[in-house]
C-alpha cells in the first residue's frame, strides 16, 4: 500500500510523568513526537494533535477540542484534515519512540479487505491499537455513533467495534509499539536505542 496519511496524537495530560509535554521528551536525542513523524515521514498528510510548538517541516498541527480532550477527541481532530478519499490512516500515539519506517510498512502490509484497521498486540497479546493503520471510513462511522462525549472517551469506544487485523512484531529490534508512559519508560527506550 503507498498512499496513507498519517495522524499522531501528543496531546495527552501525561499524569505520570507530573504534567510535562510527554512528546517533547527526548529518547536517543530527539523528542518523541520527532521520532514518531520521522517514521511515517511518507505519509500525506501527516498531521499532528496537540499543543502548538515546533514541528518537522510539512507537519500539519491542530489541537483536540477541548484541549486534552482526550484520544477519541484528538483523533476525530486529526481526521477532519484527512482528505476523505485518503485509503489508510496510521493513528499513533506520539510517545512510541520506537517506532521504525520498516514497522510501519508491516502493519500497512498486514491491512487487507477484510479488515478495517491493523494494529501490533504485545507480548500479552493486548491490543496497541494507538499503534496501528485504519481505513478512515470505519474510523469516521464509529466516530459518528458514538453517543457519549467525545472528550474523555477511551479510545476503544471508538475501535472497539471495528475488524481489527492483530500483527505481533517480528522484526528485529525492539517492540515498536512500546510507549513512554513512565520515566522508567523513557529510560528503557533509551537503553534500546544504544
Amino acid at each position: 500500500m503507498d498512499a496513507y496519511a498519517a495522524v499522531v496524537l501528543a496531546g495527552g495530560a501525561a499524569r505520570r510523568m507530573g504534567g510535562v509535554d510527554k512528546p517533547a521528551r527526548t529518547v536517543g536525542g530527539r523528542p518523541m513526537r520527532d521520532r514518531v513523524l520521522a517514521a511515517v515521514a511518507d505519509a500525506t498528510p501527516r498531521v499532528l494533535v496537540g499543543p502548538p510548538g515546533p514541528v518537522p517541516a510539512g507537519v500539519r498541527v491542530t489541537r483536540e477540542e477541548p484541549p486534552g480532550g482526550g484520544p477519541v477527541a484528538a483523533a476525530a481532530a486529526g481526521l477532519a484534515l484527512i482528505d476523505p478519499g485518503t485509503p489508510v490512516v496510521a493513528l499513533l500515539a506520539a510517545d512510541l519512540p520506537l517506532l521504525t519506517r520498516a514497522a510501519v510498512g508491516e502493519l500497512l502490509g498486514h491491512l487487507d479487505a477484510g479488515h478495517d484497521g491493523a494494529c501490533y498486540v504485545d507480548d500479552d497479546g493486548r491490543r496497541q491499537t494507538l499503534c496501528g493503520v485504519w481505513r478512515p471510513a470505519p474510523l469516521r462511522a464509529a466516530l459518528d455513533r458514538l453517543v457519549v462525549p467525545l472528550a474523555g472517551a477511551p479510545i476503544r469506544a471508538l475501535l472497539g467495534g471495528l475488524r481489527v487485523r492483530e500483527v505481533a512484531w517480528s522484526g528485529d529490534g525492539p517492540p515498536p509499539w512500546f510507549d513512554c508512559d513512565t520515566d522508567e519508560d523513557v529510560r528503557r527506550a533509551e537503553e534500546w536505542t544504544r
